[in-house]
């Protein structure tokens, strides 16, 4: 059961009791993420992040180390494209350490110059590292093909360009701007109370003033094109899909979950049975729907040798198609069902899942939905229902391609949509 609060400064705070575990997670999520960067400082939001555990007014960056793990916790951080989560595991008996942690580090952290300069050189080469991982990078070419042009086709870490030239005033002045108390939510799940948190919070946040004025955010308008990039590796990776749906509380929504299911979602899947099990192409195949505040991404990945690319993606396209010109049988429709199922209520047994979900439910849908009303819902979705949703949101004009590797498109992926 998940209790509420808001403080008079906007603060959101929400609360999950797990009273048979002895740990807590807590997590400070900022509504700030690449999405709301200009181009000119694309990246300054996953730069904020590394500098809150550069040091603040009270402690070195070894002493926000050292905190945690001499209690045997855990302390970290991660942004997205729409928020920025820092997050801390602990022992119940040190939920005050930990919360004292993270509110040092996001509002005092010192931003000093010369541990920028050392972090900027980190970040370049976790970029460097990111772009000799083609099967990561992928991603990021499909999202920048089908988001052409739009802040969500940016790559979060940003670019080694744009991260050499940004300074202290860039990083101040975002921070400044975005890091206000209406911009943040904590979310607490563990063996602790309610009114524990809200006494622990309201004292660190109730001092706390700024706002942050309403972001005016435009939907992206999908193109559908084909981007090959060449690199001498062994495998060629692929990404293809089209636009997805929004984060919504929605019978289309679940339908569309279950889609992806049934097509890439686990070793039982369409496409993971006909293509590798069957056939022998790839190594690594799936599916994958990410959403945001106003649209979502659809994704298939393969890894696999150039000479099998043209079957494979005949193979995908071909299983679209008959999932969209036939109806999905009771079995493996249940199966589906089942599988989200299991996978939502095995989730709830780690506290930081809980916390995660929280927080992310809170930023998106401003309000939890319990998970029984949501296998409610998934058990609610039909066959004809998932069939009409395929057509209407996996259209060929909708698809992009991206690809990294030793492989060029010589038209074979238009021909195969034609069949669509």
């Amino acid at each position: 059961m998940f209790q509420k609060v808001t403080l008079e400064n906007d603060v959101h705070i929400l609360t999950e009791a797990v009273p048979h575990v002895r740990s807590v997670a807590v997590g400070f999520f900022v509504d700030v993420g690449s999405r709301y960067e200009p181009p000119e400082i694309n990246g300054v939001s996953h730069f904020i992040e590394h500098m809150m555990f550069k040091g603040t007014e009270r402690r070195t960056a070894k002493d926000i180390a050292e905190t945690l793990d001499a209690v045997g916790g855990q302390l970290n951080a991660f942004t997205t494209k729409e928020y920025t989560c820092y997050y801390a595991r602990v022992l119940d008996e040190h939920f005050d350490l930990a919360v004292d942690l993270l509110s040092d580090m996001i509002f005092a952290s010192k931003f000093d110059i010369n541990d920028i300069d050392r972090e900027r050189n980190v970040i370049i080469e976790e970029i460097k590292m990111y772009e000799d991982a083609p099967d990561e990078l992928v991603h990021d070419l499909f999202a920048s093909t089908i988001w052409d042009g739009h802040e969500l086709g940016r790559p979060i870490i940003g670019t080694s360009e744009v991260i050499a030239g940004l300074n202290r005033a860039d990083l101040l002045d975002f921070y400044r701007t975005h890091y206000t108390p209406n911009k943040i939510i904590v979310a607490v799940a563990g063996n602790i109370s309610h009114e524990q948190v809200v006494e622990k919070l309201r004292s660190i946040f109730e001092t706390k003033r700024g706002t942050t004025n309403p972001r005016l955010m435009t939907a992206p308008l999908p193109s559908s094109k084909i981007m090959c990039r060449y690199k001498d590796t062994e495998q060629v990776h692929l990404c293809v899909g089209t636009p997805g749906l929004k984060l919504a509380h929605d019978r289309n929504y679940y339908t569309f979950q279950l889609i992806n299911t049934i097509l890439g979602g686990g070793i039982s899947s369409r496409l993971f049975q006909e293509i590798r099990e069957k056939r022998g192409l790839v190594y690594s195949v799936y599916s994958y729907h990410t959403s945001y505040h106003d649209t979502g991404l659809f994704c298939i990945y393969a890894g696999l040798s150039k000479e099998n690319m043209e079957q494979a993606l005949e193979l995908i396209i071909a299983q679209i198609r008959d999932m969209q010109r036939n109806s999905v049988k009771d079995e493996e429709l249940q199966r589906a069902k089942d599988q989200l199922r299991g996978n939502l209520l095995l989730s709830l047994e780690n506290v930081s899942t809980r916390m995660s979900r929280l927080g992310k439910s809170e930023l998106y849908l401003g309000q939890v939905i319990p998970p029984e009303e949501i296998v409610a819902r998934v058990n609610k979705v039909t066959a004809v229902e998932i069939q009409e949703l395929a057509k209407e949101m996996l259209k060929p004009e909708n698809f992009s391609l991206a690809t990294i590797g030793p492989w060029e498109d010589n038209g074979s992926f238009t021909r195969l949509l034609e069949n669509l």
